[in-house]
C-alpha cells in the first residue's frame, strides 16, 4: 500500500509555490492516499509513550511551546504499528524527497520525523524556524469524529508586512493578518522557513480528553556529504 498520494503532491508547481505571500505555503487536502490516511489514523502512537515538552525555556522571550513528542528514530519501527513504519519509510523514499527538494529548490535534503500532541490550554506561539531548516510538512490527525473546529488547532500563517525582527516574541495580534490552514481530516500543509516565516498555534481550547494530534516531515538542509551520496545516486540512477 502506498501512503503519499504522488499524484497530487507531484501536481505542486514549484515556481507557483515559491511565488506565494506572505511566503511559500501550500495547504492540501488528499496529501495521504484515503487507505492510507485511515491506516495510520487507527494506529496512532498512545501519548503514554511519548516525552513531556512543556515550560522549555525558548530564545528571544517566545513562549514556551508545550506539547507531548514522540521523535522517531530507527529504534522506534521495533515498538511503532505496521502503517507507521511503512509510511515512514515511504517518506524517506527518493520520490517523496524529489518532491520536497523541488519545492524548496534544494539539491538535496535530510529528514527528522516526530509527532506533537498537544492537549487544552497549550500553544505554538508566534516564531520563525531555524535557518537550517527548508521547511516543513504537517499531516493532521484529527477528524470531525473527535474534533470541534471551536476548538482550534489550525497552524496559522502570519504575516508581519517584513517588520518583525526573527529573533523577537510578537504576539498573534501583532501580525497584520492570519491565514489559518484546514486542519481536519486528510489535510497537510507544506511550508517554507523564511526570515519572515511566521507561525503558530493560537492556544488550543479543547476538553481535558483531546489532543491535537500531527505528523511532521522537517525538512532540513543537507550536510555536504549528503549532497554529494544524493548525487551520486542520481546519476547512478540515471
Amino acid at each position: 500500500m502506498e501512503y503519499l498520494n504522488y499524484p497530487l503532491l507531484e501536481s505542486i508547481d514549484p515556481a507557483e509555490y515559491q511565488r506565494t505571500r506572505p511566503y511559500p505555503w501550500i495547504g492540501l487536502e488528499g496529501a495521504l492516499t484515503d487507505e492510507g490516511y485511515r491506516a495510520l489514523l487507527a494506529s496512532l502512537p498512545p501519548v503514554e509513550n511519548f516525552d513531556k515538552d512543556f515550560g522549555y525555556q525558548r530564545k528571544h522571550g517566545q513562549q514556551s511551546h508545550d506539547r507531548f513528542t514522540l521523535e522517531w528514530s530507527p529504534e522506534r519501527d521495533a515498538e511503532l504499528p505496521k502503517p507507521w513504519v511503512e509510511f515512514i519509510h515511504e517518506c524517506q523514499g527518493e520520490r517523496y524527497r524529489e518532491i520536497l527538494c523541488g519545492l524548496y529548490d534544494a539539491p538535496a535534503c535530510s529528514f527528522r520525523l516526530h509527532w506533537h500532541y498537544t492537549p487544552s490550554g497549550c500553544s505554538v506561539s508566534p516564531h520563525c524556524d531555524s535557518p537550517k531548516k527548508l521547511g516543513s510538512h504537517i499531516f493532521y490527525f484529527n477528524t470531525a469524529e473527535d474534533w470541534d473546529p471551536a476548538w482550534g488547532g489550525e497552524t496559522v500563517i502570519l504575516d508581519d508586512g517584513g517588520r518583525l525582527a526573527r529573533r523577537s516574541a510578537p504576539e498573534f495580534s501583532d501580525f497584520e493578518r492570519g491565514i489559518r490552514a484546514h486542519s481536519l481530516g486528510n489535510r497537510s500543509l507544506i511550508f517554507t522557513s523564511r526570515a519572515h516565516g511566521w507561525h503558530g498555534v493560537e492556544p488550543v481550547r479543547c476538553p481535558d480528553d483531546r489532543l491535537r494530534k500531527v505528523f511532521i516531515a522537517v525538512v532540513n538542509k543537507a550536510s555536504p556529504s549528503t549532497r554529494f551520496l544524493r548525487l551520486l545516486h542520481r546519476a547512478v540512477a540515471g
